[in-house]
């Protein structure tokens, strides 16, 4: 720390390659200066109204995200900072600090200078080197071969649940807010819209529930969170996962998908894995997977079966109850 008590470069660039370092309060000086000063030229994404930046350290590199400077973004960023202080999950982005500060800028108005508050809320982050998910899920784009789609899946399922056993609602889940690291170890990031339960709380009603459509569970009309919420949100990215496709027509488009390929040993796991998306998205939450817990058991079950291909190929393997049909057509 330099001897005003702040954080320095040094001390960010100690914490970065320190796992047990706690996230800290950053002074905003330090974020301008490794963004360049938020030059254009390291924006590395956007978010709704949040611009990330690369920022250039010594000895790494990280991201630094930067909300709006309008108090309507206050209790976003509160609330995701309450989230991620109390986060701490190989499939969760890893928080390194956030600043929260409030300076007087001298501006004209009216004819007149006057001072103005200028509110400066940023979060800072490791940087993820190849981006969000959604840039790998389609077949157009390159694609997957199963078994890292598997290990995606796996991951994400790992990382919602260690959220929700820590009363975490996420209520964002999609693709552009699951980052990959170099071995493509995916990370749940994005925590603006996220709910904090307390021990015993199972359910919030409330009229403001975010998120993107698509993803968004039917019950969102009522203005209903539980944790199936999310359970919802996952079985979508999982159809997208099977299919390579943004939207999924029908069930028929998993067989297609992968009836010609090379992973047919993982046939298993792929039947699995499309019952599960199924279920998840069902209609009514009472009939989508009881537990996040539940959905990585059958996972894991997968990885020790014997892959064998049944009589029939895929086609035989993936037959599947009428209600995965009528899924597409609701999500």
């Amino acid at each position: 720390m330099d001897r005003r008590g702040g954080i320095t470069q040094t001390d960010l660039e100690y914490m970065l390659h320190d796992e047990d370092a706690e996230p800290m309060a950053l002074p905003f000086p330090l974020l301008e200066k490794i963004t360049d000063y938020f030059s254009d030229e390291l924006i590395i994404g956007r978010g709704g109204c949040a611009v990330v930046y690369k920022a250039i350290l010594d000895n790494g590199v990280l991201a630094v995200k930067r909300l709006p400077n309008t108090y309507m973004y206050e209790e976003q960023f509160h609330r995701e900072v309450e989230c991620l202080m109390k986060v701490k999950h190989k499939n969760i982005v890893r928080f390194l600090g956030y600043c929260a500060d409030t300076q007087g800028n001298m501006g004209s108005y009216n004819g007149k200078m006057v001072m103005a508050d200028v509110q400066q809320r940023l979060l800072c982050f490791e940087y993820l080197p190849r981006g969000s998910l959604d840039h790998y899920i389609t077949d157009s784009s390159g694609g997957l071969e199963w078994v890292k789609r598997f290990q995606v899946i796996k991951g994400i399922c790992e990382g919602l649940n260690y959220l929700h056993q820590n009363n975490i609602m996420h209520l964002d889940l999609k693709p552009g807010n699951i980052l990959l690291d170099e071995d493509m170890m995916p990370k749940i990031t994005d925590f603006g819209l996220s709910r904090c339960f307390e021990e015993d709380q199972t359910r919030v009603i409330t009229k403001n529930v975010g998120g993107t459509l698509g993803y968004l569970a039917p019950e969102f009309h009522e203005g209903e969170i539980t944790h199936k919420f999310d359970v919802y949100s996952l079985g979508v990215i999982i159809m997208e996962m099977l299919t390579g496709k943004k939207r999924c027509e029908s069930i028929a488009d998993v067989r297609e998908s992968w009836s010609y390929k090379s992973d047919i040993l993982w046939w298993d796991q792929i039947r699995v894995c499309a019952e599960i998306g199924i279920e998840c998205t069902d209609l009514k939450p009472a009939n989508r997977p009881e537990s996040m817990k539940h959905i990585i058991d059958r996972l894991l079950s997968t990885e020790c079966s014997t892959h064998v291909i049944p009589v029939g190929g895929p086609n035989k393997l993936l037959v599947l109850p009428k209600a995965a049909i009528v899924w597409c057509c609701d999500a």
